[in-house]
């Protein structure tokens, strides 16, 4: 029997007694019956006691994994979140190399622009002296062939 239900078998026996006039509320009960039920109750409280400890440790034991378990899952998470912090930098840093790259491509584009435009330049004033020293000789010879055909006419 449980304990409870022993205890509650000796508050019937208790209220079930008779009481004893002008006692002031004493009772009258089997003694019998009493250390009958208190022996039961001796026999059934270190069985009850054990299984209240073990429900204790049982309790203990389960907090103390669930303990654990939130202390894996935060480290868990710190380490996830340094990992997308470390990720998060990576990108801004690749973003930054990438913002310089392209700054360094436009400048070495425009100075390669204008050294080109220098260059092409030079090429079309150099042209345009050969050009005009190959006028001039084309103008001289042209001169001389006319000259030499007035002088052909004029012998003939």
């Amino acid at each position: 029997m449980k304990v409870d239900d022993l205890i509650l078998q000796l508050q019937d026996l208790v209220n079930d007694a008779k009481s004893m006039p002008f006692s002031g509320g004493k009772v009258l009960v089997n003694s019998e019956e009493i250390y009958d039920i208190i022996d039961q109750i001796q026999d059934s409280m270190p069985a009850e006691v054990r299984q209240a400890k073990n429900i204790v440790a049982d309790r203990k034991q389960i907090i103390t994994e669930a303990n654990r378990e939130s202390e894996n899952i935060i480290r868990a998470a710190e380490e996830r979140r340094k990992v997308m912090l470390n990720q998060s930098e990576i990108v801004r840093e690749a973003q930054a190399k990438a913002r310089e790259i392209i700054e360094d491509a436009k400048q070495k584009s425009l100075e390669i622009r204008k050294a080109a435009n220098v260059y092409v330049d030079s090429i079309m004033k150099r042209t345009e002296e050969s050009l005009t020293g190959q006028l001039g000789e084309v103008k001289k010879t042209r001169a001389n062939f006319l000259n030499s055909q007035k002088s052909n006419n004029a012998k003939n």
